[in-house]
């Protein structure tokens, strides 16, 4: 007997297709809601940055440390290469060794005219440890009321704009 002419039955399938879709959606209701980016309100950075003075290489200082560094490089980081694109936008179409060059390296004068676009100036080099302790005392003056539910990074972001504002030389 032929492989193409075989009489052995094969098992069904017993789940129909309604009943799987009921399922998918049973599924569906019962999953908890998920949001894109969980964000951190005053109230829980300054949980951890309340540890900062007395414990300043405990795992809660190094959280408030290094969530206000990784904003501020990414600011950095984010802004340089938006006016680097911007800029290219508007003049003649560059090769692909220029358009290298142009995102991988940002000049000292690059990273400087950026910050003036972010509304703050921290200095070069960066004084970290005075910029976030001068950010957790603004945080602590906000971990009241409404505004300590309110998203930590634009309290960081107000902070520094506030604290480090950029000459206009």
């Amino acid at each position: 007997m032929s492989h193409l002419h075989s009489t052995r039955r094969r098992p069904q399938n017993t789940v129909s297709a309604g009943s799987a879709l009921a399922g998918a959606c049973l599924l569906a209701l019962l999953a908890p809601a998920t949001r894109a980016v969980e964000v951190l309100t005053v109230h829980e950075l300054i949980s951890h940055c309340k540890l900062l003075a007395a414990e300043p290489e405990g795992r809660d200082a190094q959280y408030c440390i290094r969530y206000i560094q990784g904003f501020i490089d990414g600011a950095v980081a984010t802004d340089v290469r938006v006016m680097l694109n911007t800029e290219a936008a508007g003049e003649r179409e560059e090769t692909f060794s220029e358009r290298a060059k142009r995102t991988r390296t940002a000049s000292r004068s690059d990273r400087f005219r950026a910050a003036q676009l972010a509304g703050f100036c921290l200095g070069d080099p960066l004084p970290l440890r005075a910029a976030v302790a001068a950010v957790v005392t603004d945080l602590t003056a906000l971990d009241v009321g409404d505004s300590a539910g309110s998203p930590a990074r634009d309290a960081i972001y107000d902070s520094l704009r506030k604290r480090y504002p950029c000459d206009d030389d």
